[in-house]
């Protein structure tokens, strides 16, 4: 199971709209039922990083965060999401990180 931590600026309206564009692309490549997403504010993003396997952030990150991210910024936007995308399965296909994860529904 992978657990995903999705944050944008107040952890409502972009990350809900993005989680609903990658939940559909993830599930469309098989991985129904093997993830979990968790929304959040980038502000909690430090407290929560190690019980997820990576970030996909709607919003500029930090760059003293030990989490891989993915750029979630096109899917909002509606851009080229190959770079994200490629991103995106390349992390659900490698070694879970998450610690102690306890998130909520994919």
């Amino acid at each position: 199971m992978k657990h995903i931590l999705m944050a944008c600026g107040t952890g409502i309206c972009t990350s809900s709209a993005v989680r609903e564009r990658v939940c559909q692309l993830l599930d469309e490549r098989g991985y129904a039922g093997r993830y979990d997403v968790t929304q959040c504010r980038m502000a909690d993003v430090p407290e929560l990083a190690d019980s997820h396997d990576f970030l996909i952030a709607v919003t500029l990150i930090p760059g003293t965060l030990d989490i891989p991210y993915v750029n979630g910024i096109p899917f909002l936007t509606g851009g080229d999401t190959s770079t994200s995308e490629r991103t995106l399965l390349a992390l659900m296909n490698a070694p879970s990180r998450a610690r102690d994860a306890a998130c909520c529904c994919a």
